[in-house]
């Protein structure tokens, strides 16, 4: 089934696609293949009897999933996860157009709860060289967790990262999160064509810059610079590509900035204060479930306003 919306929310994953090979090693595609493989498969055989069409957005679930992960994950893991996000993230509330939660990050969240070992400990670091990862496999693993991803070495050391290896991505993480320049170059793209709505990337980024810096103002040692923390970890990421999924997000302009905003600043008391280094997940999630109040408060407001002008008028 050809949806023109997430055709190009696919093309702009492949950059990051081609980036995660160039930084981690073929064994990023071949995760992608097995995922995507997987995910298809779960939505046909509920379509099979209908349709016999799978939808584009299951495509775009898969590299959004895949991209979630660090590299060294493993095929069994991320297979149980994609089949998990696409059945009971989207296909047992109807399929497309009637999840209220963002499937890849259902997947996702899964198998972080209950194989937190290999999504949180097991990392890989950047192949080196010209050619980078179109050289090898799979890069070496990272041992000590001073040098695994931007997060986590700021919470065992309080040490912080060159900007720039944010910016381009030289770091420990999971695939897709690791450039922040083409995260950004993908969010010009998005807005431009209309795909994403910019006002819930922009409130997210808003509420995550505010909450960041009341309690890094306030001295809270736990809680990052505001703007290194908004290039580390997968908070560009997830404003960009999962917080923005037309289903599951509010469907009215207003809605939008205060999900947006509550997402933001969810992510930072996730991160600061909770076990999870990351949070941005587990924000949307929490914003997924609020999304619908929002779009029927926004609307019963306007409602009550009109019929005052009406009565007044």
């Amino acid at each position: 089934m050809k949806q023109m919306m997430m055709r190009k929310v696919v093309y702009s994953l492949i950059p990051l696609v081609l980036a995660g090979i160039y930084f981690f090693g073929w064994r990023v595609l071949a995760l992608l293949i097995v995922v995507n493989f997987f995910g298809c498969a779960t939505e046909w055989v509920f379509v099979r009897k209908t349709t016999k069409k799978i939808t584009e957005a299951v495509f775009v679930t898969n590299v959004l999933f895949t991209l979630t992960l660090p590299p060294s994950t493993p095929y069994w893991i991320a297979i149980i996860g994609i089949i998990f996000g696409v059945l009971f993230g989207k296909m047992v509330f109807g399929g497309f157009g009637k999840n209220p939660f963002n499937p890849a990050l259902v997947g996702r969240a899964f198998i972080y709860v209950n194989f937190p070992e290999f999504l949180t400990l097991h990392w890989t670091k950047p192949v080196g060289g010209l050619l980078g990862g179109f050289t090898s496999y799979l890069g070496e693993n990272i041992d000590a967790v001073t040098q695994s991803t931007p997060m986590l070495i700021f919470r065992a050391s309080g040490d912080q990262l060159p900007l720039t290896k944010l910016l381009f991505g030289n770091i420990g993480g999971s695939i897709g999160e690791t450039s922040a320049i083409l995260i950004i170059l993908a969010a010009i793209y998005l807005i431009y064509t209309k795909t994403a709505a910019k006002e819930t990337i922009f409130s997210v980024i808003t509420g995550f810059l505010v909450m960041s810096g009341v309690f890094y103002i306030a001295g809270f040692e736990q809680v990052l610079n505001p703007i290194y923390g908004l290039f580390a970890g997968g908070l560009l990421f997830g404003a960009v590509f999962m917080a923005t999924d037309p289903i599951s997000s509010p469907k009215t302009f207003e809605a939008r900035i205060v999900y947006g905003l509550l997402i933001g600043a969810i992510t930072v008391i996730i991160r600061s204060f909770a076990l999870f280094a990351g949070g941005i997940m587990f924000a949307i999630l929490i914003g997924n479930t609020f999304a619908p109040i929002m779009d029927e408060a926004v609307k019963s407001i306007k409602n009550s306003r009109k019929a005052k002008e009406v009565k007044n008028g």
